[in-house]
């Protein structure tokens, strides 16, 4: 890997993780148009612990707050009845369907869903899905309303983000509004969901992400992975602050157009031989 190409996808990944338009996605279409290689699966796993950082420090105060009314919760039965308490268990129970699916299917999201005859026809087909759920959810639950079977829900969702091209964030948003939460409530719930589930896949990765790669996969230095994962937390924290201030007043409908341009270009090279599918 060249130092251009870790700097490019460390920014690229920064600016894409939180955006519902796949940063995993994203992070394979840059690879393959600008520098001809895939950065691999694990490259970026290992840069998500740089957005979820982000998290981390944008969240502090309420992970904080939920993590100790849920542990005091455990002994004390009057703070069980509590919000925070209640999302403690949310995060957890949402975050099983993907560390279970991600353990089965780990061979598989490493190589064939990396395709990008998939990637760019899962961006467009699920730009139309989030389209749809834009239009037809009613917005009128916010977090006090949300309920084990939303928690549930939305981490069968985000399991699908397995799939480079789905996206993490725009599965959970989709599946929010599909369950009438207002899109600041579903974007709240999917920063939370993320963080146990990116921090053990970006940990587990590590370790891959420096092994020998399979041809035409890059490999970082671990200078090179230092560097990009600080770059998508720098990037990353300032595109929670936005996309929280741009979905409590906007509709997603700009990102359904973006993914189907994306997925649409990604088509057109793929048929002209520009660029190749693995």
């Amino acid at each position: 890997m060249t130092w251009v190409e870790a700097i490019v996808l460390g920014i690229v990944q920064g600016l894409t993780e939180f955006l519902p338009v796949s940063s995993s996605g994203h992070l394979r279409i840059t690879s393959a148009i600008f520098f001809d290689q895939d950065a691999g699966a694990s490259f970026t796993a290992v840069t998500q612990l740089g957005t979820e950082a982000a998290v981390l420090l944008y969240f502090a105060k309420d992970i904080w707050r939920i993590g100790r009314t849920w542990t005091v919760g455990i002994w004390d039965k009057s703070v069980r009845s509590s919000l925070d308490y209640r999302m403690g268990w949310y995060v957890i129970v949402g975050s099983i369907p993907i560390g279970a699916l991600g353990f089965l299917f780990k061979d598989q999201i490493r190589d064939t869903a990396r395709n990008l005859w998939v990637v760019a026809t899962t961006l467009i087909v699920f730009a139309f899905v989030l389209a749809f759920a834009e239009y037809w959810g009613r917005q009128t639950r916010t977090l006090r309303d949300f309920r084990m079977r939303d928690g549930v829900v939305m981490g069968f969702a985000q399991a699908l983000a397995l799939i480079p091209g789905v996206s993490r964030s725009g599965a959970t948003l989709t599946f929010g509004l599909f369950l009438s939460l207002t899109r600041e409530t579903a974007a709240r719930y999917s920063f939370l969901l993320a963080i146990p589930a990116v921090v053990m896949s970006g940990v587990f990765s590590l370790g891959d992400v420096f092994a020998p790669a399979a041809p035409g996969t890059s490999v970082p230095s671990v200078a090179q992975m230092v560097v990009a994962t600080l770059i998508a937390f720098a990037v990353g924290y300032a595109a929670i602050a936005w996309l929280l201030r741009y979905v409590a007043h906007h509709t997603l409908y700009i990102f359904v157009l973006y993914r189907v341009a994306v997925g649409t270009l990604v088509f057109a090279l793929l048929l002209t031989g520009t660029i190749t599918a693995t």
